[in-house]
């Protein structure tokens, strides 16, 4: 594996692909980078250093064998990442780095360009290639994927040439990757989420059955815990991953791992969807009841007149409205009753007009422009302040919305680009510096459910979220930090001062490696869940072509330790839609597709590839 950048994303990927997967990587950074990120990466390496050691020993040998020697700092071990400076990731340094080689090639720059002049270049040196690329434009990126993939089938002699290799390509963005596992942490205080089928899943451990607590199987149980001694200390024979009913049921006071589903259950955010959301989109709420308490104000009067005179009712409201608009004669010589009425109508006129005066500005604003942003209403509760709405807060945003959540932006930016979007999907936003006083007030902060702190600089998130905590002390924050160090320090000191609340740091490199590393180990892989040191992966396979599979019942397809087929995947058009609770004696098409969880081991053996790095 290539993995070429110039941010903590290629850093954490490279110690994804190494430390998950096992495989060989060669990292490819400017000179400047080496010097600012090398501390990620080591403690990534601390991380796989039991992989390392397993895999030396059963080689032999610290190289590979095929010219990929393993470059290290004087001093540390072996960790089967070769590190190498490029300036910029061009023909030559695409070559030193063994792309004619390689099986995946990452280009993960920030600027769009590069990452696209570099994929052009790859993909003509090794057109079997595997190609993943970080772009934030998606249009572009699928122009991209077309033309790239089109590019290695002319050149293999078609998808499909016999070889065995898979020369797709994949764009990703980590503002989209990152964004389902932030709404998540929002929602559940956990990143661990995957995102398929328009769904946001989650692995979560559900304690043993009995002593009044009642067993919740979720969608699958995924593992077993290992087991407690007396002291709570874990024991030596490891978690059980993709345990059959027997084990489960024979687990005793072991503790499950459950996939389930995340979702929000809390209140709606009043956004005027009512009987008719058109009337409350044009006019604001304080003027909807001027309207109202004028028209009742109108109806009194015509009803008023009608006791009094006697006359018809439809002609004491034709009567009241003259007065009303100061159109009829006088009632002179009338009954005082009569006249009474006729001066509290003109009153109530000369108060009308102001108020259609009123309506008639709102409306014309309301179609002139769509600038206008929506206030927070009165009463907004249980709802997530976002600070921020730039690129990773836009898609945030994005996400939070698609799950029905109620979100109050804050931006300090008029400029933002996340501010057409809000306008867009009707959210309200607050303008103005979060570090200045009365801003997350109008947010509504004291009356939240989360503050999702997204912003590019760490110590605005870290003002906003100390802020944040002196007005609502429970309340639960996840804060952007880039520093590895500086958010380790912050957690556990909002921790140690709040330990009620909870509290999540998260890093947007971090949480988008996982996806960029599934796309380079091949489409089928969804994401990884970790369970103590050993790892589920997911994955969405085709039945077709896999003999332990096709033909097979889900229970006969399923293999204890090994894979497990959790959904069918009944896409059209495009849109995965998986259909949960296949009975055992469904059996497996060649034309259908699964989402199954396996273990690294399984995986290998089911798609036919190797389980460790090459030597």
């Amino acid at each position: 594996m290539v993995v070429c950048g110039d941010g903590g994303l290629a850093h954490r990927l490279a110690a994804e692909l190494r430390g998950v997967y096992g495989e060989q990587v060669t990292l490819v950074v400017p000179a400047s980078e080496r010097t600012v990120r090398p501390p990620v990466v080591v403690r990534a390496r601390s991380a796989s250093a039991l992989l390392d050691r397993m895999v030396t020993a059963a080689a032999g040998l610290t190289g590979n064998g095929n010219g990929n020697a393993t470059v290290t700092a004087a001093g540390e071990p072996p960790n089967g990442i070769r590190l190498m400076e490029a300036a910029e990731p061009n023909e030559a340094a695409l070559a030193e780095a063994g792309v004619q080689r390689a099986d995946a090639l990452a280009l993960v720059y920030d600027d769009d360009e590069t990452n696209i002049r570099a994929a052009l270049t790859a993909r003509r040196l090794n057109p079997r290639l595997r190609l993943v690329l970080r772009l934030y434009n998606r249009r572009l990126g699928q122009h991209i994927e077309e033309l790239l993939d089109q590019a290695a089938t002319l050149a293999t002699g078609g998808p499909a040439d016999g070889t065995g290799f898979d020369a797709s390509t994949t764009v990703l963005s980590d503002a989209d990757t990152a964004a389902p596992a932030l709404a998540a942490t929002a929602l559940t205080g956990t990143s661990k989420v995957l995102q398929t089928g328009g769904l946001l899943l989650r692995a979560v451990e559900r304690p043993p059955a009995g002593d009044g607590v009642s067993a919740a199987p979720g969608l699958a149980t995924l593992a077993l815990l290992s087991p407690t001694d007396s002291a709570g200390l874990g024991g030596d024979q490891g978690p059980t991953l993709l345990p059959d009913a027997a084990a489960v049921r024979d687990g005793g006071e072991r503790t499950t791992v459950v996939l389930e589903q995340v979702a929000y259950a809390g209140p709606a955010l009043p956004d005027g969807r009512g009987v008719m959301p058109w009337f409350a989109s044009l006019f604001s709420r304080r003027l909807r009841w001027s309207l109202a308490g004028m028209v009742g104000c109108v109806v009194a009067l015509a009803v008023a007149l009608w006791l009094v005179t006697g006359i018809h009712p439809l002609r004491a409201f034709y009567l009241t409205l003259l007065d009303l608009f100061a159109i009829d004669d006088p009632a002179i010589g009338q009954s005082v009753g009569r006249q009474i009425l006729q001066l509290l109508s003109g009153l109530a006129g000369l108060l009308l007009l102001p108020v259609l005066l009123a309506a008639v500005l709102e409306v014309l604003g309301t179609f002139r422009t769509t600038s206008s942003l929506r206030k927070p209403p009165r009463g907004l509760g249980g709802h997530v302040v976002l600070l921020g709405l730039g690129k990773i807060g836009t898609r945030v945003l994005t996400r939070l919305r698609e799950l029905n959540i109620p979100v109050v932006c804050v931006e300090s930016d008029p400029e933002a680009r996340g501010l057409a979007t809000a306008r867009r999907l009707r959210v309200p936003v607050v303008l103005g510096d979060v570090t200045q006083e009365g801003v997350l007030e109008a947010a509504k902060i004291h009356r939240a459910h989360a503050l999702l702190a997204v912003t590019s600089a760490d110590t605005t998130n870290l003002e906003a979220v100390l802020y944040a905590r002196a007005v609502h002390p429970d309340l639960r924050v996840v804060l952007r930090l880039y520093d590895d160090d500086f958010a380790t320090a912050v957690y556990r000191t909002l921790r140690a001062a709040h330990p009620r609340a909870s509290t999540r740091s998260r890093s947007v490199s971090h949480l988008a490696a996982p996806a960029f590393a599934g796309a380079m180990m091949g489409r089928q892989i969804l994401g990884a869940f970790p369970v103590e040191r050993r790892v589920l992966l997911f994955a969405a396979v085709d039945v077709g072509g896999h003999p332990q599979l096709e033909g097979r019942t889900v229970g006969e397809a399923f293999r204890a330790g090994f894979w497990r087929v959790l959904a069918l995947d009944t896409a059209t058009g495009g849109d995965s839609a998986l259909v949960w609770d296949l009975p055992d004696t469904y059996v497996l098409r060649d034309t259908d597709r699964v989402l199954l969880a396996a273990t690294r081991r399984g995986l290998a053996e089911l798609l036919g590839r190797r389980t460790g790095p090459r030597g």
